[in-house]
């Protein structure tokens, strides 16, 4: 990654001294299919780019990422390749007011998902590209001045093999010549423009509604997806979500969608859950399910649908100045996408998913050392890579909903739409929202901002009550913990048993200020069961409970009947356990009583997963086997009297085959895959045949035969990485070695071989086989960030920490490079950083469990 970083001192002095007029970009991907002589496979791309000075200085930069330069010629003045271009960037000096720069180069196809990917269906040999650019990749595809603030108007010509069919952000056809035109897009930024092309499976539909003035508005809509999944391919539900979004937010923005036409592609490899790029929306295609899945995956797939939309309005039409602010779209479509999806679809209970699974990602991300305001100090383009994180999403998202109880709903979107309007394609900071929400609300929200958008780190709120002597409260306060003591709009709930139920009977919103907060509305109220701080969620904080609420969920949790609330007390005890405040075993004996009771599916699945990193990272070594033990023998009673064929029996399954140790549960899913073996209602598809062969490739009971005899079965893309994974899985010597050497000595793997390899290789059954890695680990990570691309940098640097490797010993070797490298790059510090927190964390967990038993 060396010279291809851009800072944002850089970037202010760029955008003070031009403005861009336009881009004409020229690509020719003929190329992409056939063999091919060349090392690097590359495409031809010409760009013309026009522009204003408007500050004072003759000389600038333009970004570029190629393997070669032909030709650069700046307002007809042919400058030498080879003196201007440094790999990274096109030196440009002797600059007019009026400007015309024209690059002619050879750019590289991507096999790590950034820039132009390209993919080879193992299924049929048929080539797919797609694009990918955010924060800063365009620049791997076409001389761009590679900034969100310098917007400018795209139009985009594509020379394709024959037989393709190619889409872009605009509308296009191919003209008489075989070339594909695209029409001129409004004013973008670079890192949301995009192309795919391919031969590409693609289902239109329309969406209309007729405006307030009277006109109508129409959308043509797109979606595809390759070939080898459109048997898989229900658009029509793609479809029915996106019109329910369309709806919604037009019904609540009243700016009509400003981009024309409305695609949607399901991609190959994609490193990204999807991209907002307007007109020409990506996504990975591990959306199109291709077996039996829950309506958690469906429920998840809309919401990543909605926020998608959200970001033609925040983001695409108002875009951040630089990526400070990058909060100002991501967090508003992380916040929109759960408000539109109860709103406007069958998934009403998203709020609950959102409590249960996306705050939990905000909470951790929140406590690491890493943590920053969600107005964050990006210095450059590595800094604004890391930072599309639990704090710029999940956490921005949780302080807009605290923002929504606290100024209103009526302020909050009339915000918005005024918002859109006064700064429609044009580039914002905060100060810009915060006066238009000054404006709405009538609220000081400069304070409100200095509190939640610009301090870091999530409060602690825990109930303290006394009663009288007929047990009624004389005082219910709430204590509130942190750096930083916020205001917070927050409920307090009351609950009682009642008929073998636990129900609210009582509850009282209030302004949560400072370390102490009175509730006075529920003096007089009869003794509670428990008492829930945050009740309905409106604020973003950790809960802590009193000892009598402690040992009424310790007993009754499942008797809970609100499905919010329950959410909120399996995320608090959590959270308890994270904190080394309860040992792992107690949140496990909890998942065992009561697990079998969620009725919330996506609850359930967070709650496996929590099980499993109970046992695997916070419970005393010593018990660790037998805490496995009891998640295997649980997952099994109750798949065994979950009802046939529901969602449930199938959530049970795959946490079984997550679970499975003892020789029976081997015996069980080998019987279940060879059919000698049944389970009444579970139809064991594809998709679940590779969960249930993946343990016993991971204890040695399959080889790369039988993985190999699998891959026969399901030879596709998604078989070959499902292949990938078991093989690296295997309890081998060799087996780690080779994986090992495939991910950090070579580069030949794909991004999602990659992503597959390293799943494979880290194992928790296997800590001794995989322990002489953790030397090797901080030996070369500062090689890898140097040679590898930023993202797959990320993916080793993150996934190869040896944190199984849960001891002192490689807390002090973790301690000790950090100690050798100060100098190294900031991102490579702060993801070491980060997974040293995670270990020290999980260290404090298993001292706290240690002592429980």
């Amino acid at each position: 990654m060396p010279g291809e970083n851009l800072s944002r001192d850089e970037a202010h002095e760029r955008a003070a001294l031009l403005s861009v007029d336009g881009y004409e970009v020229v690509l020719d991907l003929r190329s992409a299919v056939g063999d091919s002589a060349e090392a690097v496979r590359t495409f031809r791309s010409e760009t013309t780019i026009r522009f204003r000075r408007t500050g004072e200085g003759t000389s600038t930069f333009v970004d570029l990422i190629a393997p070669s330069v032909t030709s650069v010629t700046l307002n007809g003045r042919s400058l030498d390749p080879a003196v201007v271009f440094d790999g990274s960037r096109i030196a440009l000096d002797g600059l007019a007011d009026e400007n015309v720069l024209v690059v002619d180069a050879q750019c590289a196809y991507s096999r790590t998902g950034e820039g132009m990917h390209r993919f080879v269906d193992p299924e049929d040999g048929e080539v797919y590209l797609y694009t990918q650019y955010e924060p800063a990749d365009a620049r791997r595809v076409y001389a761009t001045f590679e900034q969100p603030d310098l917007k400018a108007p795209h139009r985009f010509s594509v020379t394709a093999p024959e037989g393709w069919t190619v889409w872009s952000n605009g509308a296009g056809e191919r003209d008489a010549d075989g070339v594909w035109r695209f029409a001129e897009t409004a004013p973008i930024s670079t890192y949301i423009t995009c192309v795919v092309a391919g031969p590409y499976h693609y289902v239109t539909d329309r969406y209309t509604r007729t405006l307030a003035d009277g006109t109508e508005l129409e959308i043509p809509l797109g979606a595809m997806c390759r070939k080898g999944l459109a048997k898989h391919f229900d658009a029509d539900d793609v479809f029915l979500v996106t019109k329910q979004g369309f709806d919604f937010f037009h019904d609540n923005f009243d700016y009509p969608y400003p981009f024309g036409k409305y695609d949607q592609a399901f991609v190959p490899e994609y490193n990204l859950g999807a991209m907002e790029n307007p007109g020409m929306v990506t996504f990975r295609e591990e959306y199109i399910y291709r077996g039996k899945v829950t309506q958690a995956a469906y429920e998840r797939r809309a919401n990543v649908i909605l926020h998608e939309m959200a970001h033609m309005w925040f983001g695409d039409l108002v875009t951040m100045v630089w990526w400070d602010d990058l909060w100002l779209k991501e967090s508003f479509a992380d916040f929109m996408g759960s408000f539109s999806l109860a709103e406007a679809t069958r998934f009403t209970n998203s709020w609950v998913t959102f409590a249960n699974n996306r705050k939990a990602w905000a909470y951790r991300a929140d406590q690491l050392p890493s943590t920053h305001p969600i107005t964050a100090d990006i210095r450059d383009l590595e800094d604004a890579k890391l930072n599309f994180d639990g704090i710029t999403y999940a956490k921005g998202a949780s302080v807009l909903k605290q923002l929504v109880a606290y100024a209103g709903r009526d302020a909050f979107l009339e915000g918005a739409r005024r918002y859109f309007k006064r700064h429609a394609y044009g580039n914002t900071r905060l100060a810009d929202l915060l006066t238009i929400l000054e404006e709405t609300s009538g609220r000081d929200m400069k304070a409100w901002a200095k509190s939640w958008l610009q301090t870091s780190g999530v409060n602690t709120l825990t109930p303290a009550v006394t009663y009288d002597a007929e047990g009624r409260i004389t005082e219910l306060a709430v204590l509130q913990e942190g750096d930083e003591l916020r205001p917070h709009r927050a409920a307090v709930g009351l609950y009682r048993l009642s008929g073998g139920e636990l129900v609210r009977y009582a509850r009282a919103e209030a302004d949560i200020t400072g370390a102490r907060t009175v509730v006075a509305d529920l003096a007089g109220e009869e003794k509670p069961d428990l008492v829930l701080v945050n009740d309905d969620d409106l604020t973003y904080c950790k809960v802590r409970f009193d000892e009598g609420s402690l040992a009424t969920l310790r007993a009754h949790l499942g008797d809970i009947t609100d499905p919010l609330a329950r959410a909120l007390c399996w995320s608090a005890l959590w959270n308890l356990t994270r904190d080394a405040l309860m040992p792992a075993r107690d949140f496990v004996s909890v998942v065992l009583a009561f697990a079998g009771r969620e009725t919330d599916i996506g609850v359930l699945q967070m709650v496996h997963a929590w099980g499993k990193s109970a046992v695997t990272h916070y419970s005393a070594p010593a018990w660790r086997e037998e805490g496995g033990r009891l998640l295997a023998e649980g997952a099994l009673r109750e798949l065994r009297v979950a009802e046939p064929g529901s969602e449930h029996q199938l959530t049970w399954a795959r946490f079984f085959a997550s679970t499975a140790s003892s020789e029976a549960d081997f015996q069980l899913l080998e019987g279940l895959l060879d059919g000698t073996a049944k389970i009444d209602g579970l139809d064991v598809d594809q998709e679940l045949r590779w969960s249930l062969l993946t343990p016993l490739a991971v204890h040695g009971r399959a080889d790369e035969t039988r993985i190999g005899e699998e891959l026969a079965r399901d030879d596709t893309a998604t078989g070959k990485r499902h292949q990938v994974r078991l093989l690296a899985s295997r309890p081998s010597a060799a087996v780690k070695a080779q994986a090992w050497a495939q991910v950090v000595e070579s580069d030949t793997l794909s991004n999602a071989l990659v992503e597959a390899t390293i799943a494979g290789f880290v194992q928790p059954s296997q800590r001794e086989l995989i322990a002489p890695y953790a030397e090797k680990y901080f030996a070369v990570i500062e090689r890898v960030w140097a040679e590898r691309s930023i993202q797959i940098g990320m993916d080793i640097v993150r996934g190869l920490f040896p944190g199984l490797q849960d001891d002192e010993a490689t807390l002090t070797a973790t301690d000790a490079w950090l100690a050798a490298h100060e100098s190294a790059a900031p991102a490579l510090r702060r993801l070491v950083l980060e997974s040293r927190d995670d270990l020290a964390r999980a260290l404090r967990a298993q001292d706290c469990d240690r002592l429980a038993g």
